[in-house]
C-alpha cells in the first residue's frame, strides 16, 4: 500500500523524538530529569570550564537538584564550599552565635592578699574576700549600706554585680550607679582592678540581659599591685650621714597603711631602723616613710634599703650612700693653755651621733622629721 507524504513526515518526527530522549538519558547527567517531579530545574555548583593548562582542576562538587514547593516556588540549594587546600575547612553553616556557649566575664586578679593585722575589715582585705566569687554575699554584708569612701562604694557595686550575674540576687541598678559615679576616682591598684572587672560585668549584662553564668576565680593572673620601693631620697647628692633622715617611697601598696606603720620594719644595710615608722605622706597606693639612718661601720659605702611587712619584703639595692659623720668643733674651756678650739669626731660605732636627733618622740622645741627633699609624691 502506498504511504502518503504526511504519514512519512509524522514517522520521521516520532523517530527524531525518540533519538533525542535516548540521548538525554544516556548523557553525563546534566540533562537528567528530576524523577517524580516533572519539570524540575537542575543546578550545578562550581565552574564548568576546564582548568587552565598546568593546573589540576578541583573535584567537581555534587549536582544538587531543586524541588518545587507546593506554591510553585523553588528553594535555592545550599552551596557548600569544597575543603580548602591543606585540610582546613570552613565553619559549619549550621553553627550560629546563639549556639555558642557564653564567654564567662573575667574576675578579680590576685592582690596580693593584704595582711589584716588589726582584724578590722578594710577595702584591701575585702577585695581579697571577693576574690572567691562564692563569697560575694558575705563581702557585701561586711560593707556599710552606704559606704563613705570611694573604695567601699566600688566594692559594693562589684559585689552586687557578682551576685546578679550568677542569679543569686544582687542589683544591676546599684552596680551601674556605682560604676558611673566612680569613673576615674579610684587611685589604688586594687581599686582600679575592681573597677575594670565591674565594667566587664556590666558590658556582659548589656549584651546578654537575661543570662546568668557561674564566675570562676582567676588563677595565674598578673597581680593587680606591683608592690616595690619606688625610690629613696637622701638629699640632692644622694648621700646621708648616720642620724640624718631619708625618705623611703613605697608604690603599689596593697594593704592598710596604718597597719604597716604599726607592724612593719625598715632595714638599712641590714640593720633595723629603731623606733616606730613615721609617715611623711600618702596618696592612693603610694606612701613615703621618714627613717633615720642608723650608725654603721665601714663608712663611706652604698647601702641597701628593705621594708618587711606581712611576710613580704621589698628591697632597693645601693639605694643611697652613707658617709662618715661630720666632725664636731667645740671651744676649749676658759683658762686653757692653748686657747685654741678642739676638734672631735662623733662616734661611728655605737650610741647616738652628736648633734642629731634619734627617731622617736621628740622634744617640743626640737626639730621634727620632714619629707626628704627631692622625693616625688604622686
Amino acid at each position: 500500500m502506498a504511504v502518503s507524504l504526511g504519514m512519512r513526515v509524522s514517522g520521521l518526527l516520532v523517530v527524531g523524538a525518540v533519538a533525542v530522549a535516548a540521548a538525554a538519558f544516556t548523557s553525563d547527567g546534566r540533562g537528567t530529569p528530576d524523577s517524580g517531579y516533572g519539570g524540575g530545574r537542575i543546578v550545578t555548583v562550581g565552574p564548568s570550564d576546564s582548568a587552565p593548562a598546568g593546573r589540576t582542576a578541583a573535584p567537581a562538587p555534587p549536582v544538587v537538584s531543586t524541588r518545587p514547593k507546593a506554591d510553585g516556588h523553588v528553594n535555592s540549594p545550599a552551596v557548600t564550599s569544597p575543603p580548602a587546600v591543606g585540610g582546613s575547612s570552613s565553619p559549619s553553616p549550621s553553627s550560629s552565635p546563639s549556639d555558642r556557649p557564653l564567654e564567662i566575664p573575667s574576675w578579680l586578679p590576685p592582690g596580693p592578699d593584704s595582711p589584716d593585722t588589726d582584724g578590722v575589715s578594710d577595702a584591701s582585705s575585702l577585695y581579697d574576700r571577693l576574690r572567691a566569687p562564692t563569697a560575694c554575699g558575705a563581702a557585701l554584708d561586711a560593707l556599710p549600706k552606704e559606704p563613705a569612701d570611694v573604695e567601699g562604694q566600688l566594692l559594693r557595686g562589684l559585689a552586687s554585680a557578682c551576685l546578679a550575674v550568677q542569679g543569686e540576687g544582687g542589683s544591676w541598678e546599684t552596680a551601674a550607679r556605682d560604676f558611673a559615679g566612680l569613673a576615674g576616682k579610684s587611685d589604688t591598684c586594687k581599686g582600679r582592678a575592681a573597677y575594670t572587672v565591674l565594667g566587664g560585668l556590666l558590658d556582659f549584662h548589656r549584651r546578654h540581659p537575661g543570662a546568668t553564668v557561674r564566675l570562676k576565680a582567676s588563677s595565674g593572673a598578673t597581680p593587680a599591685c606591683a608592690y616595690r620601693i619606688a625610690g629613696v631620697a637622701a638629699g640632692d647628692d644622694g648621700e646621708a650621714r648616720p642620724g640624718e633622715t631619708v625618705g623611703v617611697e613605697l608604690a603599689g601598696t596593697y594593704f592598710d597603711h596604718a597597719e604597716l606603720l604599726r607592724d612593719g620594719q625598715v632595714f638599712i644595710d641590714g640593720q633595723q631602723v629603731a623606733g616606730p615608722l613615721v609617715l611623711a605622706s600618702e596618696a592612693g597606693d603610694h606612701m613615703v616613710l621618714n627613717v633615720v639612718v642608723p650608725v654603721l661601720e665601714g663608712l663611706p659605702k652604698a647601702v641597701d634599703v628593705a621594708v618587711r611587712f606581712g611576710g613580704a619584703e621589698v628591697r632597693a639595692e645601693d639605694a643611697f650612700k652613707v658617709v662618715a659623720p661630720a666632725p664636731v668643733i667645740s671651744e676649749s674651756p676658759t683658762g686653757s693653755e692653748s686657747g685654741s678650739p678642739s676638734v672631735s669626731v662623733a662616734p661611728s660605732v655605737s650610741g647616738t651621733p652628736q648633734g642629731v636627733f634619734p627617731l622617736g618622740p621628740l622634744p617640743a622645741d626640737g626639730p621634727r622629721p620632714q619629707a626628704a627633699p627631692g622625693l616625688r609624691v604622686p
